[in-house]
């Protein structure tokens, strides 16, 4: 049994596809057949159901994956850990936000002061943070609303307001506030853009608007803001955006929920797992991340 092979049933059962896992490897589909079938002699039993090159993980293949990730984690974390220790300090830091406009200033301040440092970004919602975190694919998160797992620490980074952005041409833009009900109050029967289940827009919007018209959903937050402007519907927006100039001019009102027990606010904080080690590049990360948006909340 080696390494490689192990990664190789990684991968297999993860994708629960040879060719597949092949492509991803970069390895023949053969190559990695004769590897599993190694590996499963080795064993001494079979660790996939197979249907052609689909296959599936067996009782005996889940048991041996739990411990495979397990083990292939720590000889990853010793190697960056044993790189820091050598003054291998720059290495790469891998990264998940929500939106990737929401790092791309924090980014470039970082590498202006650590040139060295390499960056793997990631785009994903919550429960694929989460799950990209256990699964030791990102050191960092950035994430807007808790994120399900044990053992994980975080730091926050701002805490806002969250208001209501509305078409220029809209009969509220003239308006600096407005009342959210259970019924939908002034805003029953608006049309909504927001995100798809698992962003924080997402699941706001689905608390205080709770028959909310949905006509517009998506992958990226900062989409929201130009369709928003195009008057294609309303939605809800963090009080950040409102300082983004050169974005498209919508009209801003600031929401009161008086019957709900609902906060109209997002905090954003930096998420990390607390039994996973975490390299140089990443505490320092953490470090420069904290101050940067200490100017967003003023009190720099």
């Amino acid at each position: 049994m080696d390494l490689l092979e192990l990664r190789y049933f990684q991968a297999v059962a993860r994708h629960q596809h040879v060719s597949r896992a092949a492509a991803e490897l970069r390895v023949a589909q053969p190559a990695l057949s004769r590897a599993i079938a190694r590996l499963e002699a080795e064993l001494g039993v079979p660790l996939f159901d197979r249907r052609g090159r689909r296959v599936r993980l067996n009782q005996f293949g889940a048991m041996f994956l739990a411990r495979a990730g397990r083990a292939l984690d720590e000889l990853d974390q010793g190697q960056r850990e044993v790189r820091d220790a050598a003054g291998l300090a720059q290495g790469t830091v891998a990264v998940a936000a929500e939106t990737l406009r929401t790092l791309s200033g924090l980014v470039a301040g970082f590498l202006a002061g650590h040139p060295g440092v390499s960056f793997r970004l990631f785009q994903s919602p919550a429960p694929a943070m989460a799950a990209q975190l256990q699964a030791g694919q990102v050191d960092l998160c950035l994430a807007s609303q808790p994120l399900p797992g044990p053992a994980l620490a975080s730091a926050e980074l701002l805490s806002e307001e969250v208001l209501l952005a509305v078409p220029p041409s809209h009969r509220l833009a003239g308006r600096t506030r407005v009342t959210v009900s259970a019924d939908g109050g002034e805003l029953a029967g608006e049309p909504f853009v927001t995100t798809r289940p698992g962003y924080w827009q997402r699941a706001l919007t689905d608390r205080l608007f709770t028959d909310a018209v949905i006509v517009c959903e998506g992958d990226e937050p900062y989409a929201i803001r130009g369709l928003i402007s195009a008057g294609v519907g309303i939605g809800l927006m963090p009080a950040m955006a409102r300082r983004l100039a050169h974005d498209p001019p919508v009209g801003w009102l600031h929401l009161d929920a008086p019957g709900l027990d609902v906060p109209c606010r997002r905090t954003l904080s930096l998420v990390w797992r607390a039994d996973a080690y975490r390299p140089a590049a990443a505490r320092a990360l953490t470090e420069f991340a904290i101050g940067y948006f200490r100017t967003w909340r003023g009190d720099a």
